[in-house]
């Protein structure tokens, strides 16, 4: 049984999703099992979180031992104008942390909030490359501790800004049919995780 850490903010929570079998936790179980790994997923998130905050978590989820950890972060961090090396220490922290505890970590890192519906247009450039330049620092930093990185490219944006369905009715966390959009975004890392942590446990 694969046991599976949330981490994050309120996208890892679920926020905005009409119930818990819609939430990002019970969609990345599902997709799992699909493909004949058993897994249990326990969410640590908090939503409204930012990166300075991981710390706690992580020490609930390492209580638990979890096999591997989804963290999904940056939005707050981007909206409450944190400060970019700051945060991104804080969550190369969370990580390292996970990863020497065993843990495999797949990243989402901070979405570009310039596909937010509220966002206005003659902002959305700046918007957009700040987004970028802090997910550019998130991945340096998974990437460097062993993490894996989904949407690495930020793809999902593009879909999100296509498919204003995609939005919950605060029109800024996703519906139902937009944690399945994120979802498919993570899923093929967490598998691979899951394929490694399976390995790692074989060859010990």
């Amino acid at each position: 049984m694969l046991r599976l850490a949330l981490i994050g903010d309120s996208i890892a929570w679920g926020m905005g999703a009409t119930a818990p079998e819609s939430r990002l936790a019970a969609r990345l179980t599902r997709r799992l099992r699909e493909v004949g790994v058993d897994a249990v997923a326990r969410v640590f998130a908090v939503p409204g979180a930012r990166s300075s905050g991981l710390a706690p978590q992580v020490d609930q989820a390492l209580g638990w031992l979890p096999d591997a950890a989804v963290i999904v972060i940056g939005a707050n961090d981007l909206t409450h104008l944190e400060p970019v090396d700051a945060a991104i220490a804080s969550l190369a922290e969370a990580v390292s942390r996970l990863r020497r505890a065993g843990s495999e970590v797949v990243l989402a890192p901070a979405p570009d909030l310039s596909m937010v519906p509220h966002v206005p247009p003659a902002l959305r450039p700046l918007v957009q490359a700040a987004s970028a330049e802090f997910r550019t620092g998130q991945i340096a930093a998974a990437e460097a501790l062993g993490a894996r990185v989904a949407d690495p490219d930020a793809s999902t944006a593009a879909v999100f800004r296509a498919d204003r369905s995609l939005f919950s009715p605060d029109r800024f966390h996703p519906s139902d049919a937009g944690y399945e959009v994120i979802a498919a975004a993570i899923a093929p890392h967490l598998l691979a995780a899951a394929v490694d942590d399976h390995s790692r446990i074989e060859s010990t």
